[in-house]
């Protein structure tokens, strides 16, 4: 036996969902609304930061805690390799046994630059004419090989020990430029 309530429901349903389809607005009633609507504002960052802000993420891979570098290699807003400063593969991390220190620095590690280029290298990648975006400019060693791998432009968070950089960069024709690390965290 039916149960008469429950046509009567869907009665009422079907007609409360003609009611609704009666009411709706226009097409062009809804759009000329929505153009003077206040835009919600938004801060979108630049490339510049937006690589800047992926190379900080990429050191907080780094396994040597005196300090965490990331590099991300760029090309026409491409990510093409990125690296961070750690141990030779297969060896133990700063992290766990500590230090290898040579003249206040530690040379266990591989820095981010030359492991982004060899990330790079190992997968077939041509960064040739690439920028680079490192969280600290690079040391003297790391410069030459930024140079010789044929990157034009080095964008870096933070100073870091070595100002002939700048002096040889400027004889090259290359471009060094500081871009500040925001916390997004």
């Amino acid at each position: 036996m039916r149960n008469p309530m429950a046509s009567k429901m869907k009665i009422k349903f079907k007609k409360k969902n003609f009611e609704n389809l009666s009411r709706r607005k226009s097409p062009k009633a809804s759009t000329s609304k929505a153009k003077h609507r206040k835009p919600i504002h938004r801060i979108r960052v630049d490339w510049h930061q937006y690589f800047m802000n992926i190379a900080a993420e990429v050191a907080s891979r780094s396994t040597c805690d005196r300090k965490h570098v990331g590099a991300v290699i760029v090309r026409d807003k491409t990510i093409l390799s990125t690296g961070y400063n750690g141990s030779v593969r297969g060896l133990p991390h700063c992290d766990d046994v500590g230090h290898m220190m040579e003249d206040n620095h530690c040379v266990a590690t591989i820095h981010a630059e030359a492991n982004a280029i060899i990330q790079a290298a190992k997968n077939g990648v041509r960064v040739d004419g690439a920028d680079i975006y490192i969280t600290a400019s690079p040391c003297w060693n790391c410069f030459k090989i930024v140079t010789n791998a044929g990157i034009k432009n080095i964008y870096y968070g933070e100073f870091y020990r070595d100002d002939r950089i700048f002096d040889a960069a400027k004889r090259l024709g290359m471009f060094v430029r500081q871009i500040m690390v925001h916390k997004t965290r």
